[in-house]
């Protein structure tokens, strides 16, 4: 499995830097978009999509182009959380942020022309019918939108300094980083021709991972490696954020991830297709130390 989420990886990898190159667009603009694309990251989010398409044992090449424009998309969001008006970091995944090496202004547009040229990807992608097409950008839109990714940065802007309850912590990280994970492996069962039970199936199982997937991210903040995880930990206590750990103790944070993951590897066992590759993921996402 290790080999084949490596190889999926690569030409994740290898495609993302040829749309930035083809682009008619000042070298300022595209040095940053390319100096954030390329700053390493697990890629979960076009694993999830092309393994989904792996599972309904489809061509993984007519999901690379959807799978580029979902990693632009993070990419983005990084580049924004970032900012000084935002999380105010100096380093991501253990080089200086973008908006340290190219100034704010340039790292506010990087992430704008990411985000929009997204579309523009998704849009422009072969092998897929326009009808697809259409589905796919609306929900992309949503996911990343005030519906989901930008609503759920709003919410975690205004948790900060509160003490908020679980439910609202869950609203968080259910739109903030779930959507967009919920999304990758939406995409690839649209692509992949699910039918309507086997995509609310994996739709459940998404939900249950990407809280899995934030819950480990708070574990991480506490007893993480810096070296490894690229960044400061501590920042979430640091900023004074609500976390699992905050609100359940780190052994009830780590009995709610473990839950979360038991519930997404029955879900995914129900689909009824080869998920063998969709599991590695969860175990990847339950285990990970960055």
């Amino acid at each position: 499995m290790e080999w084949l989420l490596r190889q999926y990886k690569e030409q994740i990898e290898q495609q993302l830097p040829v749309y930035i190159e083809s682009l008619r667009a000042p070298e300022t603009i595209k040095e940053a978009m390319l100096y954030s694309l390329q700053a390493g990251g697990k890629r979960i989010r076009p694993l999830l999509l092309l393994a989904t398409l792996h599972a309904f044992r489809k061509q993984v090449d007519i999901g690379i182009a959807v799978a580029c424009g979902l990693e632009m998309i993070h990419t983005y969001s990084l580049i924004h959380d970032d900012l000084p008006s935002m999380d105010n970091d100096d380093l991501r995944r253990g080089k200086p942020t973008n908006h340290k090496v190219f100034g704010e202004a340039n790292a506010i547009l990087a992430g704008d022309a990411l985000l929009t040229y997204a579309f523009q990807v998704v849009a422009d992608a072969e092998a897929i019918s326009p009808d697809v097409k259409v589905r796919l950008i609306s929900e992309l839109a949503k996911a990343a939108g005030p519906e989901g990714m930008v609503g759920g940065q709003v919410a975690d802007l205004e948790g900060e300094g509160k003490m908020i309850h679980l439910q609202q912590l869950e609203y968080i990280h259910r739109h903030k980083t779930g959507k967009l994970l919920q999304y990758s492996v939406r995409a690839g069962a649209i692509l992949g021709e699910a039918t309507e039970k086997q995509l609310t199936l994996l739709t459940l199982f998404a939900d249950h991972l990407g809280l899995a997937f934030q819950i480990r991210d708070d574990i991480l903040d506490i007893e993480g490696d810096e070296q490894k995880i690229g960044k400061k930990v501590g920042s979430d206590i640091e900023n004074d954020k609500s976390t699992y750990p905050s609100l359940l103790t780190l052994d009830g944070a780590k009995k709610k991830l473990y839950d979360h993951m038991k519930e997404a590897r029955k879900l995914l066992d129900e689909v009824g297709v080869d998920a063998s590759l969709l599991h590695y993921i969860c175990n990847i996402v339950e285990t990970r130390d960055h």
